[in-house]
């Protein structure tokens, strides 16, 4: 039985893809920089005698296995880079890459696939079709992400892919849950920048100038009612502004500000709404203050759409690894944004979350996504490998009918 092989193998490249864990992990490069992590990638992909092809979306590398047997293709991705943070997690194999650090967890996708690569690659004469194994630079590349260039330079064609699967590393699961839902995993997320022009004066004469920091407080009071107003209660969506920059000395009134800011939404329908309203509100409130704007607002991650059939094989496929028990049904998409989305927009997909926090960690006392002291357990790899080895088998299976 093909589940019970998968399980053996597990066992004898846990150790392999470990290390290669550790090593991503002590050795993290950011967005487009991915350059000694795709060259491991692809040392480790023609070691397998996979059909490897580097240089897609910029540093980004696909290995393809073809089967023994005649099939579709599907594709398995992972995203390989890491964040500008500086790690303080204390391990022994932690960043020597000083100001970076993989705090959203892309080594362990990175490591789990090509886990998954050994194995898959030692079963090939039982695989009816193809799988494309996916290395993405660039997820946390926001608003553009790394997946649409991938996309243009064809790693979904030659050969055609029917369908893509993918995971994320989860640090409110505990180790041995994965997480799944149907339709909408993630927000929308898009990047929004508003330039203030107003004009300087002195501090003591303010009735002589236009003051812009002003303009600003009341241009971001007025965005939040939107939310309140303009969006249904039974929607929602985010409005942030992360970053204000403006002035140049305490006592003269400034007469330009900067605010750089991100919108979630899950509807698309609210999505273009706030587009359209943020620009009409931030107009009207700076032109009755006298002021002038610029608003740049940049579309970017659409929201990961789990396809109903793919998503109903990943359903099945984590209760074949984990059991009832440990298959988890998340009821809200997370309103994170995800450049897998981009996939998911072209064929269909099931993106999963996989459990990584220590079953005697409380929720509140795990460091989350994105912190400093981020650090999955080692123990949730294998349940991530054994999910990608043979959620590509069952759907290629599904598929193929």
């Amino acid at each position: 039985m093909l589940q019970d092989l998968i399980e053996t193998l597990e066992q004898k490249y846990r150790n392999t893809y470990l290390e290669y864990w550790k090593d991503l992990h002590r050795h993290p490069e950011p967005s487009y920089e991915e350059v000694r992590t795709s060259g491991k990638v692809r040392d480790i992909l023609k070691s397998l005698d996979l059909e490897v092809k580097t240089g897609i979306g910029g540093t980004g590398i696909v290995g393809v296995l073809k089967g023994n047997n005649p099939g579709p293709v599907i594709a398995l991705r992972a995203d390989m880079d890491a964040l500008q943070i500086q790690e303080e997690t204390g391990c022994s194999f932690a960043s020597e890459n000083e100001g970076v650090m993989h705090a959203c967890g892309h080594d362990t996708h990175t490591a789990m696939l090509l886990g998954a690569a050994h194995i898959l690659s030692e079963i090939k004469d039982q695989i009816k079709g193809s799988i494309k194994f996916i290395f993405q630079p660039a997820e946390e590349s926001s608003p553009t992400g790394g997946a649409p260039g991938m996309i243009r330079d064809g790693v979904l064609e030659n050969p055609k892919v029917s369908a893509i699967l993918g995971v994320h590393i989860w640090p409110t699961l505990k180790t041995g849950e994965l997480g799944i839902r149907e339709g909408i995993m993630s927000a929308a997320s898009d990047r929004l920048q508003i330039s203030i022009s107003g004009k300087s004066t002195h501090a003591a004469t303010p009735e002589f100038g236009i003051d812009a920091v002003v303009i600003a407080a009341q241009a971001i009071s007025s965005l939040q009612t939107l939310i309140s107003r303009n969006v249904s209660p039974l929607d929602s969506a985010v409005i942030t502004i992360g970053k204000i920059t403006g002035g140049t000395r305490y006592n003269i009134v400034a007469d330009r500000v900067e605010l750089d800011g991100t919108v979630r939404t899950f509807a698309p329908e609210t999505r273009k709404l706030l587009a359209r309203r943020i620009e009409e509100t931030v107009e009207g409130t700076v032109r009755a203050m006298g002021g002038t704007c610029e608003v740049n607002y940049r579309w970017g991650y659409p929201s990961v759409m789990n396809n109903p059939k793919i998503t109903a094989i990943a359903r099945n496929t984590i209760k074949k690894i984990v059991g009832e028990k440990g298959l988890y049904e998340i009821d809200m998409p997370n309103p994170g944004g995800e450049d897998f989305a981009f996939f998911s927009e072209k064929i269909p997909s099931a993106f999963v979350w996989v459990g990584c926090r220590p079953q005697d960690k409380p929720a509140e006392e795990f460091p989350k996504l994105h912190n400093n002291r981020f650090l999955p357990d080692k123990r949730a790899l294998p349940f991530g490998v054994k999910y990608l080895c043979q959620v590509a088998l069952d759907v290629l299976e599904e598929v193929g009918e």
